[in-house]
């Protein structure tokens, strides 16, 4: 059984790219996916069979997608404890720890929360995405932890990948960074693509990119003979570009403790306390955690926020800081 989706074209999408338009209309759908489906004639237009991802559509075209069924054999069950705050019939909301990636991918193929997901009782997802990707709606790194949405069905998949495009999802996340942000609070919105350097990167493009726009708030700043300047940070998405808070981050010059991907080399302190010394230079995750995230219930409407609390490895840091503040 296939899933099948309709697009009209608008008007100010005229002349775009095949792939561009259903990619940004579709965001649960990754580019490569995308890309893959029309490569494989699953893509129609006007009713007639694509196979050439730049096409260029008009105003009125009817765009068809065939989305095939999720290839379950390929999904091999993952014995890991998800930490499950919320369950109903349409979705789950799931605290994630650091280590564990979202889905599938090339060198880990086997161990992700959707492997995990697939060890549950009730393994019933919503398709409308990668093949690989049952129910992921949204995602976050793999050494970011936090909360996270997983849809059970089509319905709810879609409902809710339309409140992430409409920028209706709260999404607020903690953050440890070098140095202090000036201004201590403001708004960063750029646009971010794909660096051309490293592809596994994504950088602060100046004229090509997806609009990113990031609120951010100081919260502490830890300073003192004898330990690095850091600083505490809020982080509120309005959108969810990939890497968007790391990359804005370090547009800023102020990198997230821990992040290898964007890491910038700072001066080791003379008299830095050997205390904090060792738990800074012992963490083996990014400092980054999705602390709070709500939505409009696709099925009831009613709103529902979760809070999620410091994993206690970020918690000892800040305490840690703290003390030597005094």
């Amino acid at each position: 059984m296939k899933n099948i989706i309709n697009l009209v074209v608008d008007q100010k999408s005229q002349g775009k790219r095949l792939d561009s338009y259903i990619a940004e209309k579709k965001e649960e759908l990754s580019r490569t996916r995308v890309k893959n489906l029309i490569i494989n004639g699953s893509i129609k237009v006007n009713n007639e069979e694509v196979k050439e991802p730049s096409k260029k559509i008009f105003e009125e075209d009817t765009i068809t997608l065939n989305i095939p069924e999720p290839k379950k054999a390929s999904l091999k069950p993952y014995k890991y404890k998800l930490n499950i705050i919320y369950e109903d019939e349409d979705l789950l909301v799931i605290d994630k720890l650091a280590g564990i990636s979202m889905h599938p991918g090339a060198g880990n193929y086997d161990n992700t929360i959707v492997n995990a997901l697939m060890n549950l009782e009730n393994k019933n997802f919503s398709n409308i995405g990668d093949e690989l990707r049952p129910g992921i709606v949204h995602r976050i790194d793999k050494d970011t932890s936090g909360l996270i949405v997983i849809a059970k069905n089509n319905y709810t998949h879609e409902n809710l990948s339309s409140q992430f495009s409409d920028h209706t999802i709260s999404r607020l996340y903690q953050a440890l960074v070098w140095g202090k942000l000036r201004p201590q609070h403001g708004v960063i919105e750029t646009l971010i693509t794909r660096s051309s350097k490293n592809r596994q990167l994504m950088e602060v493009g100046i004229v090509k990119g997806k609009k990113a726009i990031t609120n951010y708030k100081t919260l502490e700043i830890f300073e003192n003979s004898k330990v690095p300047t850091l600083s505490l940070v809020e982080c509120k998405l309005e959108t969810g570009r990939t890497h968007q808070i790391r990359v804005h981050m370090s547009y800023k010059g102020n990198n997230i403790l821990g992040d290898k991907k964007y890491k910038k080399k700072f001066k080791k302190l003379k008299n830095i306390d050997p205390e904090i010394e060792d738990v800074l230079s012992n963490l083996n995750r990014q400092f980054l955690h999705a602390k709070i995230l709500g939505f409009t219930h696709p099925k009831s409407g009613k709103r529902l926020e979760f809070s999620s609390n410091l994993p206690i490895e970020l918690e000892i840091i800040l305490k840690k800081l703290r003390k030597s503040n005094k």
